[in-house]
């Protein structure tokens, strides 16, 4: 722990933070959280047990019934008080948490008596924060209590678990005791010249480099993997007019969320909506069919599909069935060639005569052949899709992933270190300059767990966390 992290929890022994910790709106039970050593000296000044008198002592890991009273006695609402006492509570401090009625006002009335009685407004991610700073979580797994609470399927739940238990966070600290090993050992070579140790043997110090390099490049292999999990594979419908993007769209997300009509060019602005495929997020746009339009607001609409077939990481290329390929379509293809997402070609409307076949696609992607309107053939959609992803991605269910750019960007500067002290040792430059390049990668992995970050990016970090946590 540095020695900011020392100041920062001296100015805190004494400041008792609260705050609403479950979401905002009408609900069965709100809770308020107090962290700090004076969160049950506060709680006896705001809680009344129904049995009367006062709270008095209170074991840790308890509960009472009780009512929140104002100033004046008179009741707020009904509660019940659990007690949490340091080092054994998600803050590492004396904890209370006022379990009441949910609602806006009871819960903001109570959370204001809570700031009477003594304590201040937490921060945004707070709570966690001091977790992070009394030593009950590293800023990795503190970072996964963020990811699992804004996780959009199950398989990004678990990976944000296995992240809070400490998966990636053992990887790193796996690849920085070996990178210690090995200073320690060039270190000892140094302090001792005349012989007293054995000398360092380049073979084995190019093995420790190699071994380290190896381990943070597969890190570095999972990181869109990690980030897939997070903000899900963004996936591009496109088609010529009329071809039944929009009753794909509708078909996938099983409501009527994009208009059907049979007039050519309905859809004229992108259409964004979320789904989850096989436990894997899937961010899916219907966007307006590609064509060479006249109308000036379709115009727009066709330049946005192209910027989002652009950037797109897996296209849904949708055509008619029943129809021949018209120029449009083959215009579409010709882009297609170019785009450097998976491709699923997909023939609609098979419940009419069917025309196309999979020869008429010179793509190199799989055809599927659908009804968006009869729902036919969406399973195999399903499936097709996950085994595109996890063949880009990998496996998704692993908590030793990175999916901050933070993380990737120590990892990747890490990399270049531990290509320098590689290059040192072939070079044969001394074992010194691998030292000074081994330490640099040693500290910069550091920044991960936040065992070496700064002031700064720690603040930065739990800002972005929501109130209450």
């Amino acid at each position: 722990m540095g020695a900011w992290e020392h100041r920062e929890r001296d100015t805190m022994t004494d400041d008792t933070i609260s705050q609403i910790a479950t979401p905002q709106g009408t609900g069965g039970i709100g809770i308020i959280r107090m962290s700090g050593a004076q969160a049950l000296p506060i709680a006896r000044r705001v809680f009344r047990p129904a049995a009367g008198g006062a709270l008095g002592d209170m074991a840790p890991y308890t509960a009472r019934y009780g009512h929140i009273t104002a100033a004046d006695g008179s009741v707020i609402d009904e509660c019940i008080l659990l007690y949490m006492r340091a080092p054994h509570s998600y803050t590492g401090e004396d904890t209370v948490e006022l379990q009441c009625h949910g609602g806006r006002v009871v819960l903001r009335s109570v959370l204001l008596r809570t700031w009477e009685a003594g304590a201040r407004p937490a921060e945004a991610g707070e709570f966690t924060k001091r977790a992070f700073l009394n030593g009950r979580l590293d800023l990795a797994r503190a970072e996964g209590v963020m990811e699992l609470i804004t996780a959009k399927s199950a398989r990004a739940a678990h990976a944000a678990r296995a992240r809070i238990e400490g998966a990636f966070s053992a990887e790193i600290a796996a690849i920085r005791q070996r990178l210690l090993g090995a200073i320690a050992r060039i270190e000892a070579g140094i302090d001792f010249p005349e012989g007293d140790l054995p000398e360092v043997h380049t073979a084995v110090l190019s093995a420790d480099v190699e071994e380290a390099s190896a381990a943070v490049r597969r890190l570095l292999a999972g990181a869109d993997a990690g980030r897939v999990l997070r903000e899900g594979v963004k996936t591009v419908i496109v088609g010529r007019p009329n071809v039944g993007k929009s009753s794909l769209l509708n078909a996938l997300l099983g409501m009527e969320r994009a208009i059907v009509t049979d007039v050519p060019g309905t859809t004229r602005d992108v259409i964004e909506e979320e789904i989850i495929i096989e436990g894997i997020p899937l961010r899916l746009l219907d966007t307006a069919g590609l064509r060479a339009a006249e109308d000036a607001v379709e115009q727009i609409g066709v330049r946005r599909t192209e910027e989002h077939l652009a950037d797109a990481e897996l296209v849904l290329a949708v055509f008619d069935a029943s129809a021949a390929l018209t120029d449009e379509d083959r215009d579409l293809l010709a882009r297609l060639q170019n785009t450097a997402a998976d491709i699923l070609v997909l023939c609609n409307k098979e419940d009419r005569s069917a025309v196309l076949t999979a020869a008429d696609f010179a793509l190199d992607a799989p055809v599927l052949t659908i009804s968006a309107r009869e729902g036919t053939g969406l399973d195999a959609l399903r499936a097709a899709i996950a085994a595109r992803v996890a063949a880009r991605e990998g496996e998704l269910s692993d908590g030793a992933l990175p999916n901050k750019e933070r993380e990737v960007d120590a990892l990747r500067r890490a990399a270049g270190h531990l290509d320098e002290a590689a290059a040192a040792l072939a070079a044969d430059m001394g074992t010194d300059f691998v030292s000074i390049d081994l330490r640099a990668a040693y500290d910069i992995l550091g920044e991960i767990l936040g065992e070496t970050a700064d002031t700064d990016l720690i603040d930065r970090i739990f800002s972005e966390f929501c109130i209450g946590k």
